[in-house]
């Protein structure tokens, strides 16, 4: 997908530079309902209409330039992919652009992959060589329509306002992939030269139409690579923020090794970012490169599948999986790296009814964290802080820092790669359930992603079936909002959720197999899982192709928006009104839903047991796409 198409000889042509970012500007608006920042429209202006020219000066303004390409099931775009033919074999070639703006750029802290810049200095920027390699990788992976195709992409970072050469000097001599070059307006002439043995100077729209139309298969599943990611090589395609996150980790590990200091990351996205991902990954780096790492969450079912997956042929694995309240102990800054994984489940202590007498002190679970590891990593959402006593944000994390002298550094994903890399849809769920200042809006559809609304429990499980049928992974998750019994004496599971005629089980408590039923923490990723409804706390962290998700009777529609309703919830730390105030009820269960509300990745089937609710998601979803 790409949000502008043209060649280099129509934006030549046009009589001034800006109808070209307002044209941009246009098909933002009619694409997601609004703007663009001043930022991005000044970039535009800048950066387009010249590099137009260079292809045109090339003798190839007849190629495709997809303008704000999307890249394939994420919501990262790169500036400018030009389409056309090799002029040596005529298959399509492809090549990636990322345009920046700099006056110039030096390596940050003396490190190879970050660097930064007059107009934002003591600011860590991703190499823009580095970035456009990503865009490179995860494009030759990705679109099918590439696959055994003989070198088919190149990219080049091009940065088109630095005309001294010795401004990039130290950026040049930085090690990246093959594919993946650096110019500068200086040496604009080797550019053109090297995009004459890509490309022919003839029209580029049947290459153009082949990449815009391939077919893309999914995005990797994290604990299904996770096992090889540790053990042999990098197995995930980190894109923009997603590789600035990894290495500025990388690089405060030999910084506070090298000078004997501390630092402290925090990683923020929403579902689907890459926050686990960017977990995994730095994992395998780390153990590669000698550091010493562990890896921590506060879910049973996440740890707990992580370990099973990442320690299927080497047990050993399994011991760098712990969970936060293990660290009450440990010696301070004993490891290189503490990688916090869903650090919104940080508590306010680790002691629990299990916790020693001798260890029952009032220290912060937080600080037990920060002493750990010379670089603790925090990744978190806050969005799905979904129990009482969760308390991990970026602003506590920043306070209990400052109040140790510690500096802290904040990188920030978007929605990337769950919900088919359909931004337009996360955010669509948080209006939705009023989590910011904007107002509920119709779905009116995204070709990434497909919502409907079911009337009945029957009729969301058969729509999910079909899916099955074809090949997709599902799982039906629901608000707690009924009771949860024990298994009969037989084993059997007791099908608590009653509606109407229909009804099913939760997934079991059981860490064993029960019958067909996995063990908890394994229900999202097992067989056997689609005939048990999972909960809030076996779903979070976890994703499916399609996810069906009942709404209960603790959050009804009235009056045009959602309401919670306390007395209908069954969760017992959610019930108790000494624990929680109304206020905090109601922040939480509309984080619950928002949770299971994004745990797909091709499509969502939602059902509520409340008739004037179902009637306001029909008027909400329009499922005629």
């Amino acid at each position: 997908m790409t949000l502008f198409r043209t060649t280099a000889d129509k934006v030549v042509g046009m009589p001034h530079p800006e109808l070209l970012a307002e044209q941009l500007q246009d098909a933002v608006r009619c694409r997601t309902g609004h703007g663009v920042s001043e930022t991005e429209l000044k970039s535009w202006c800048a950066g387009l209409p010249g590099f137009a020219r260079d292809l045109a000066d090339a003798g190839l303004g007849g190629v495709d330039m997809l303008v704000e390409y999307q890249l394939p099931l994420t919501s990262q775009r790169a500036d400018v992919v030009l389409a056309g033919t090799h002029p040596d074999t005529g298959a399509p070639s492809y090549v990636v652009f990322e345009l920046k703006g700099w006056s110039a750029a030096h390596p940050y802290e003396d490190s190879t992959d970050l660097v930064e810049t007059p107009e934002l200095p003591g600011r860590p920027r991703l190499h823009p060589r580095t970035q456009v390699q990503g865009y490179c990788d995860y494009l030759s992976d990705f679109a099918t329509v590439l696959a055994d195709q003989p070198d088919p992409v190149a990219g080049i970072a091009y940065l088109h306002n630095v005309t001294d050469p010795g401004a990039v000097t130290e950026l040049r001599s930085s090690s990246t992939g093959h594919t993946a070059r650096l110019f500068t307006a200086a040496d604009r002439d080797d550019m053109l030269s090297f995009l004459r043995t890509r490309l022919n100077p003839n029209s580029g729209t049947d290459a153009g139409d082949a990449l815009l139309h391939s077919p893309t298969s999914p995005s990797q599943q994290l604990l299904a690579v996770a096992a090889a990611e540790l053990r042999e090589r990098s197995q995930f395609y980190l894109l923009g923020e997603q590789q600035l996150a990894v290495d500025l980790v990388l690089h405060a590990v030999e910084h506070a090794r090298g000078l004997d200091t501390k630092r402290i990351i925090v990683v923020t996205g929403g579902p689907g970012s890459g926050k686990s991902a960017i977990a995994l990954s730095l994992v395998g780096e780390l153990a590669r490169r000698g550091s010493t790492v562990l890896h921590a969450t506060g879910s049973r079912s996440f740890t707990q599948t992580l370990r099973k997956v990442a320690g299927a042929r080497a047990p050993r694995v399994q011991k760098m999986f712990k969970y936060f309240n293990q660290f009450m102990t440990a010696e301070r800054n004993g490891l290189d790296v503490l990688i916090l994984d869903e650090a919104h489940r940080i508590r306010e202590t680790s002691v629990d009814r299990y916790t020693k007498a001798e260890l029952r002190t009032n220290r912060p679970q937080i600080d037990e964290l920060i002493s750990a590891a010379r670089v603790p990593v925090f990744l978190l959402d806050e969005h799905q802080v979904v129990r009482p006593g969760e308390m991990g944000s970026l602003e506590q994390i920043r306070r209990y820092a400052k109040t140790l002298g510690l500096e802290t550094q904040h990188v920030h994903l978007g929605e990337q790669f769950r919900c088919g890399g359909s931004e337009e849809y996360v955010q669509w769920v948080k209006r939705l359930l009023h989590l910011g200042d904007e107002k509920p809006c119709q779905w009116t559809g995204d070709s990434r992603f497909t919502v409907r609304i079911a009337d009945t429990p029957q009729e969301l499980e058969n729509l999910l079936s079909l899916q099955r049928e074809q090949g997709y992974s599902a799982r039906m998750t629901a608000g707690y909002c009924w009771p949860w019994s024990n298994p009969r004496k037989d084993g059997a599971l007791v099908p608590d959720i009653h509606i109407e005629n229909w009804s099913k089980p939760w997934n079991s408590k059981s860490d064993r197999r029960i019958g067909d039923a996995p063990p908890a923490p394994l229900w999202a990723t097992e067989n056997g899982g689609f005939e048990q409804v999972g909960c809030i706390y076996t779903a979070q962290g976890f994703e499916f192709d399609w996810n069906g998700v009942i709404i209960g009777p603790d959050l009804v529609w009235r009056d045009g928006k959602f309401t919670t309703v306390r007395t209908a919830n069954q969760d017992p730390d959610l019930r108790n009104s000494t624990k929680i105030s109304d206020m905090r009820f109601d922040k939480l269960v509309r984080n619950v839903y928002k949770v299971l509300l994004t745990r797909g990745m091709i499509g969502t089937v939602i059902y509520s047991t409340d008739e004037e609710t179902r009637n306001a998601l029909h008027n909400l979803v329009n499922e005629n796409y």
